[in-house]
């Protein structure tokens, strides 16, 4: 326990591979999955592999579409905090947080009514972050030269 990072309820995240600088993110321990949000999600094969090919936007004053295409992981079934159970996508994609960087499996959906657009769950936290709940963006932001520096799967 000694060696987890002690971060906040909200903190700010970089996708390197998708080509994101800068996102904000809610630690939550009491989900099992990360979650993504996404404006579009197309599946389509490319050498016998199946791809997925979405959008997002960043940014809240100045919103960037940003397109990527990802190899899919798989499909899993997830549970929503309302107890409904949805068939998800999954990729498995580098995070940056609190100077580290580490892959996680993260599923994507729509999270267009939610107030941050990527949920961080206690799988990706697991043995390497301890949540506090009573503080936020513990974090500088993450440097855009490290974020943009490694992009292979984004067009």
């Amino acid at each position: 326990m000694a060696d987890l990072i002690i971060l906040g309820w909200r903190e700010r995240v970089a996708l390197p591979q998708l080509g994101i600088g800068m996102l904000k993110a809610k630690l939550d321990t009491g989900a099992r999955s990360s979650s993504l949000h996404v404006d579009t999600l197309d599946a389509f094969q490319r050498t016998g592999d199946t791809w997925l090919r979405f959008t997002l936007h960043v940014g809240r004053r100045q919103p960037v579409q940003i397109s990527c295409e990802a190899l899919a992981l798989d499909r899993r079934t997830v549970t929503d905090t309302g107890g409904r159970r949805t068939e998800r996508w999954f990729i498995r994609t580098a995070v940056e947080l609190a100077g580290q960087r580490f892959d996680i499996d993260v599923n994507l959906t729509d999270r267009r009514h939610m107030l941050f657009p990527m949920l961080l769950g206690r799988s990706a936290l697991i043995g390497r972050v301890a949540v506090d709940p009573a503080i936020s963006y513990t974090q500088p932001r993450p440097s855009p030269m490290m974020a943009t520096s490694w992009m292979p799967d984004c067009p």
